[in-house]
C-alpha cells in the first residue's frame, strides 16, 4: 500500500485537475450553478419541517436547523457512493489506453462532493442566522462547532473507504450500484435525520436497557448524524410519545468507535481496491 500511495502522490496534479473538471462540468450552462446542490436538501428540510411541525405537532425550536445539520452529512455520503459506483466503469476507455493510478477516479468523485459539502456547511451557518432571526428562543450555534473539522475528517474517511469498495466491486458486478441505492434509501430512515436519537434511547429503555441505543449508534452514519447535530447546534428538549425529555450529551466513546471504524474501512477499502484494480481492464 505504501508504493500505491507514493504513486498516487506522483499523480497528484492529475487528481487536482480531475476534481476541477468535476466541479466545472457538474453545473455547466446552469443558471443557478452550485445552488442546485442545496436545492434538494433545502426543499427536503422545508417539507419535513412543515409535516412534523404542522401535522404531527413537533414544537422543537429551530427544528429545520436540526434536520439540516443531520441531512447534509448524509447527503454527502449518499452522493459520494452513487457517483463513485460508476467512476471506474465510465472511465474504462481511458484506463485501457493509458497508465494512471485507477484510484484517482473514485477519489476525485469524493473530493469534488466534499468541496460541495464544505460550501453547503457555509450556507448552513448562514441559514442558522436566518432561522434565529425568526425564532429567538434558542441561539442555535454552540462552541462545539470548533470540532467540525474532526467530524469532516471522520466523514471523509468513512465515505472514501466505502467508495473504494463500491467502485471496485461495481466494475465487475453492476448489481452493486442497485444494492447500494436500496441500502442508502433504508439508511435514511435508520439515521436520526427526521427524528432525534433521544427517541431511540427512550425506546431502548422501555426494552429494559441501552442495548438497542448502543447498537443503533454503531452504525457510523447514524453516529455522525448525531455528532453533527450535537456539536453544531444547542441541545433541545425532545418530545417522545407526548412526554418531554432532556437532551442526551454526545457519547464520545461511540464517536471514537465510529472514527476507528471509518479508519479501518478506509485502509481495508483501499487495500481491496488495489487488489482488484489491475483486473479492471479484463472486464468485457
Amino acid at each position: 500500500m505504501r508504493e500505491e500511495l507514493k504513486e498516487l502522490w506522483r499523480f497528484r496534479e492529475l487528481l487536482f485537475t480531475m476534481v476541477q473538471r468535476d466541479l466545472r462540468i457538474r453545473y455547466k450552462n446552469s443558471v443557478l450553478g452550485f445552488f442546485w446542490s442545496l436545492l434538494n436538501p433545502l426543499i427536503t428540510v422545508i417539507v419535513m419541517t412543515l409535516v412534523f411541525k404542522s401535522f404531527l405537532g413537533n414544537n422543537t425550536p429551530n427544528y429545520s436547523a436540526y434536520i439540516l445539520a443531520s441531512y447534509l452529512p448524509y447527503m454527502f455520503f449518499q452522493l459520494c457512493l452513487l457517483d463513485s459506483a460508476q467512476s471506474i466503469l465510465t472511465n474504462l476507455p481511458i484506463i485501457r489506453k493509458i497508465y494512471l493510478p485507477r484510484e484517482v477516479f473514485p477519489i476525485s468523485s469524493v473530493i469534488s462532493n466534499f468541496v460541495h459539502q464544505c460550501l453547503a456547511l457555509v450556507v448552513f451557518f448562514l441559514y442558522l442566522l436566518v432561522v434565529y432571526a425568526f425564532d429567538r428562543r434558542v441561539f442555535p450555534l454552540q462552541a462545539g462547532a470548533v470540532l467540525l473539522p474532526v467530524l469532516l475528517l471522520i466523514n471523509l474517511m468513512l465515505t472514501m473507504g466505502l467508495s473504494f469498495i463500491v467502485s471496485a466491486l461495481n466494475t465487475f458486478y453492476e448489481d452493486v450500484k442497485y444494492i447500494v441505492s436500496v441500502l442508502l434509501y433504508l439508511m435514511f430512515f435508520l439515521c436520526p435525520i427526521m427524528y432525534f436519537s433521544e427517541a431511540v434511547y427512550q425506546k431502548s429503555m422501555e426494552k429494559g436497557g441501552t442495548m438497542l441505543y448502543t447498537l443503533y449508534h454503531l452504525n457510523p452514519v447514524a453516529m455522525l448524524s448525531v455528532a453533527y447535530r450535537k456539536l453544531l447546534l444547542a441541545p433541545q428538549p425532545v418530545e417522545f410519545r407526548g412526554k418531554t425529555y432532556d437532551p442526551l450529551p454526545l457519547d464520545w466513546g461511540l464517536l471514537g468507535v465510529t472514527a476507528l471504524t471509518s479508519f479501518l474501512l478506509l485502509v481495508g477499502g483501499y487495500a481491496l481496491f488495489n487488489r482488484l484494480k489491475w483486473r479492471f481492464v479484463e472486464r468485457p
